[in-house]
């Protein structure tokens, strides 16, 4: 058996290989070159092709997979506390990476299939994973119209879809669909061929980079190892999608903090009623930073003790542990619904009343602060926390199970409205 063909259950992954300290030595200059230009690029709608591509070739969208097989062997906890330093350094390329991520951690928990081998090697190549689930004017998620028939051994797809993140710069797209006898199924489809059209027509405020706009599918053919069964996906799907924008938004609120810290100190001159004529010496604007120092503490915390819980779930289907799976998957939905609440109301605090510790030209084009909200807005908005408190209310009142971590719940939480 070798790692380029086949895989083991036993190599995948358990232990982590590597400490936080030392990932980040790895990706943070990485993460600096790329925060660089973030500013640049986003003033002229630059799309970041080179920005991914310099991080696949560093390794980084191979972070979960084991050592022996051509990665990191990085705990979950420590995957998304490595996306949030991305997402500080730009919000986009890190949104860019979530469906490749989702499809890794997919590949690592059904190692048995024949085909993960194939998809290993594929990573370590470098390949790229986009894609999109949603289809933006279907009743409900349920209601797919994508169609994916088999015709003398081949498989093709028909269909259209939306938000799909990251598909300007993959080699291959994730797609679901329904097979001829009505069951929902996944797809990996190669980006290049005629049958694949994709439209840079993503209208959001923010987040304008990620390529989260329209894919079309005519007759494009599927990879011969790129069929899944929608009800085999891994059991957290949802709660790691959710988690992934979680980590964007911790980002944001890191650098939010961290470019308006930097502004105060450049101000030269306080407000008549400022209690310094230094406005860095101004106790009330000290105290404004220091308060959003604490609600950025506070997101990156509530990150870190939620990831941790799938990192629980990934360990109890190592084991093949269903009842201990289940329990952690329970606990694991409730911390992610918990968590988005923490890290959304932290970010969108920061990068909002940040203004109130700056003047006026702190709003100025070039300044580029903005960005920070309108990222934060915009990812908030995917996933729309009021649902999920009502979940939570429910759960401790009443004790009913939460939804929204196994794979009755197909759609990839935070993959559109």
């Amino acid at each position: 058996m070798t790692a380029s063909t086949s895989t083991d259950r036993r190599s995948l992954p358990a232990a982590p290989d590597a400490g936080y300290e030392s990932l980040s030595a790895t990706y943070q200059p990485v993460f600096d070159r790329i925060a660089e230009g973030n500013l640049a690029r986003e003033r002229a709608r630059e799309f970041p092709y080179e920005q991914v591509r310099h991080l696949v070739d560093a390794g980084f969208s191979r972070l979960r997979i084991p050592r022996e097989l051509g990665g990191d062997g990085a705990t979950l906890q420590q995957l998304f506390r490595l996306l949030a330093d991305l997402g500080a350094a730009d919000a986009n390329v890190a949104h860019i990476f979530r469906n490749h991520l989702a499809f890794v951690e997919d590949r690592l928990n059904s190692p048995e299939h024949p085909a993960t081998g194939i998809w290993l090697e594929r990573f370590r190549r470098g390949e790229f994973v986009g894609g999109g689930w949603t289809e933006a004017n279907n009743a409900k998620f349920g209601d797919i119209g994508t169609r994916i028939s088999t015709v003398d051994g081949v498989t093709r797809v028909t269909g259209e879809k939306f938000y799909a993140t990251g598909s300007l710069y993959a080699d291959w797209l994730d797609v679901i669909g329904k097979d001829a006898d009505d069951r929902l199924v996944t797809v990996l489809v190669p980006r290049e061929q005629p049958g694949v059209t994709l439209v840079d027509d993503w209208a959001g405020f923010g987040q304008q980079t990620t390529a989260s706009g329209s894919a079309r599918y005519r007759d494009a053919v599927v990879d011969e190892h790129g069929l899944f069964p929608a009800e085999e996906r891994f059991a957290y799907q949802g709660l790691f999608y959710q988690t992934a924008l979680l980590s964007v938004l911790t980002g944001i609120a890191r650098a939010a903090f961290r470019d308006g810290t930097a502004a105060l100190r450049r101000r030269p001159r306080n407000y008549p009623l400022g209690l310094d004529e230094v406005p860095a010496g101004d106790p009330l604007l000290q105290q404004r930073i220091g308060i959003l120092a604490t609600r950025v503490f506070a997101a990156e915390a509530a990150l870190e003790k939620q990831a941790a819980t799938l990192d629980a779930v990934a360990e109890a289907h190592f084991q093949q542990d269903a009842e201990s799976e289940h329990r952690a998957l329970v606990q694991a939905t409730v911390r992610t619904h918990e968590a988005q609440t923490v890290v959304i109301e932290s970010a969108l605090e920061v990068t909002g009343t940040v203004f109130d510790a700056l003047g006026a030209s702190a709003t100025a084009v070039d300044a580029g602060l903005d960005r920070h909200w309108r990222n934060a807005r915009t990812l908030a908005s995917h996933n729309p926390r009021v649902f999920k408190e009502r979940v939570l209310g429910d759960y401790y009142v009443n004790g009913t199970p939460p939804a929204g971590g196994s794979n009755s719940f197909l759609r990839p939480q935070g993959q559109g409205a």
